[in-house]
């Protein structure tokens, strides 16, 4: 026999569930901790909510929407030097804060979103003044057209989300570092595959790791693409002329230490 058959001096557990827009199993829980108890049973047991019974009802649904927990509630219904303007102003207040919680993850999410689709937070001139007069602003945007669907550049924006102009300058300031000890190393003549060239190498797959994690085998096909792509080599030979290429080798021969075979290498 189900659990809302009609009495005529209450209410069932089915129409009181729809009244007061809680669960069936809620008004059985909290009849059982004694926070909500039916004034009436049917002469089959079944509960009876009174006039009384309801009411109460509507505000423990109030003070559970506000955020109050169950024994809050009790305490507040059954306690008559309950202070209730105190247990409110308690609850606005956890409430002020949480909304100020979700503000701040809403602004976070924002920019993790802006990140994702532009990749560098930054200005034009802001770009300019870290990277330097060659910097093109607008390869941020060709980036993502290239490789926005990838792993890495999921990684490059959600660093770039936490960066500000000072973090981007240090890894800008590093990354510049790195490219002089290479062209001072190849002036100076040292060969790849040495023990100096290849500290060099670790040390510039550690730096660019600022922008996503790389591996040795992806650091081969950068060195490829540092050589190949004309962009890239201009940069590099521009600081000293055949520094693309030896950089290159330096990268194989250190891959080869590492047991890499170079003309295998794959972007992972």
């Amino acid at each position: 026999m189900p659990d809302d058959t009609a009495g005529a001096d209450g209410l069932t557990v089915g129409q009181v569930s729809t009244r007061v827009g809680v669960t069936v199993r809620a008004l059985h829980h909290w009849d059982e901790i004694g926070l909500a108890v039916p004034s009436l049973r049917t002469g089959a047991g079944y509960r009876l909510y009174t006039a009384g019974d309801l009411e109460r009802l509507h505000r423990i649904a109030v003070y559970r929407e506000l955020g109050l927990g169950l024994d809050r509630i009790q305490a507040v219904l059954d306690d008559s030097a309950a202070d209730v303007p105190g247990a409110l102003r308690a609850q606005r207040a956890q409430v002020t804060e949480r909304i100020d919680r979700l503000r701040q993850l809403g602004a976070g999410l924002d920019r993790m979103i802006d990140a994702h689709e532009r990749g560098l937070l930054l200005t034009v001139e802001q770009q300019s003044a870290i990277f330097g007069p060659g910097w093109n602003p607008d390869w941020p945007a060709e980036a993502r057209r290239r490789y926005g669907d990838t792993a890495q550049w999921q990684q490059y924006a959600e660093r770039s989300a936490g960066r500000d102009p000072a973090e981007w300058q240090a890894v800008a300031d590093e990354v510049a570092e790195v490219d002089r000890a290479l062209a001072d190393a190849m002036a100076a003549g040292v060969e790849p595959g040495s023990a100096e060239a290849n500290r060099l190498v670790e040390r510039h797959r550690e730096v660019f790791s600022a922008y996503f994690p790389l591996s040795r085998q992806m650091q081969v096909c950068l060195g490829r693409r540092y050589e190949a792509e004309p962009e890239y080599a201009a940069h590099y030979d521009g600081m000293r002329v055949g520094l693309a290429g030896w950089f290159r080798r330096s990268v194989d021969a250190s891959a080869r230490a590492h047991g890499i075979d170079p003309s295998t290498a794959r972007w992972e």
